[in-house]
């Protein structure tokens, strides 16, 4: 991998101690573009892991937790052929933005976060990240909210109905926002999803519904666990949609055509791929970055 070209990561620090007005400035100066190219296809590098504190790729428990690496790994990405933007929190953003790395890209804050992984309360999934009015303000292109429901934990409600607001608060700011649901339980193991059809199908319908209005509403949604499944799934809404990328543990090969099979259905608009993309097993992001730009 090479350096980031505006001066390195490094200068981050200086610029942050004495400089903190530079972040506003870089956001205000930032070249936008529209959020569907002339593909009409979306292809996101999601890096909005770490500020729910989940590090892990593979068996790195702390694998995303140097900043100056990832950094590395997400200018690099983005400047790929193909590569449409970002998903990530305010600190990550701010940091490529001072990198000047977003310039005619697509920026998604992530705006739930509070939900920290393994946390007795991970599903009281609080609105501790950006803001409707931040993201308005900085003139960012969208944001980002998960959705995850376990019928039998009261937490799920809270988020449920901060969720629906947060969905009208982006649309009286005409912004996209991105509503990632699954089903889920506690397991002596964790919060597990359920990727089955009927599963899938049911957290579609009910993000869909979300809020007083739909549409500024876009899906982020799994490949279910019988790729077979996802065409009778994706009618479920007429919402536009992206998939998600999940942990490519398994063959690498046959994640990607779990997608390029979805990415085929005419709800699909493209990928939402992170760690997958920035921490390929054989070390080569620009060549997974490119793989899976070819899906599209």
């Amino acid at each position: 991998m090479t350096p980031p070209a505006a001066g390195g990561v490094a200068d981050l620090v200086r610029l942050r101690a004495h400089h903190p007005e530079a972040v506003a400035e870089a956001a205000g100066a930032r070249r936008r573009r529209p959020l569907l190219g002339p593909t009409g296809r979306l292809m996101i590098i999601a890096a909005d892991h770490p500020a729910r504190g989940a590090l892990a790729v593979g068996d790195d428990r702390l694998a995303m937790a140097d900043r100056f690496d990832l950094l590395e790994r997400l200018c690099l990405a983005l400047a790929r052929p193909g590569v449409d933007g970002v998903l990530a929190g305010a600190d990550v953003l701010e940091d490529l933005l001072l990198l000047g790395a977003l310039e005619d890209r697509i920026v998604i804050g992530s705006m739930n976060r509070g939900g920290l992984a393994g946390a007795s309360f991970e599903l009281d999934d609080r609105f501790t990240g950006h803001r409707p009015v931040d993201l308005s303000q900085q003139g960012f292109d969208a944001g980002k909210l998960l959705l995850r429901i376990d019928h039998d934990d009261p937490g799920s409600l809270d988020t449920l109905h901060t969720a629906a607001r947060t969905v009208n608060a982006m649309a009286a700011h005409r912004l996209p926002v991105f509503v990632e649901p699954f089903l889920c339980r506690r397991t002596p193991a964790g919060i597990r999803t359920d990727l089955g059809a009927a599963a899938v199908t049911t957290s579609i319908a009910i993000a869909s519904g979300l809020g007083g209005t739909s549409a500024y509403t876009w899906l982020k949604v799994p490949v279910t666990e019988d790729p077979e499944d996802m065409e009778r799934v994706m009618r479920t809404s007429t919402l536009p949609a992206v998939l998600l990328g999940g942990d490519l543990a398994e063959d690498p090969d046959t994640a990607y055509e779990r997608w390029r099979g979805a990415l085929r259905l005419p709800t699909v608009q493209g990928l939402v791929v992170g760690r997958s993309l920035l921490y390929p097993a054989d070390g080569d992001v620009a060549g997974a970055v490119d793989t899976a730009v070819g899906l599209l």
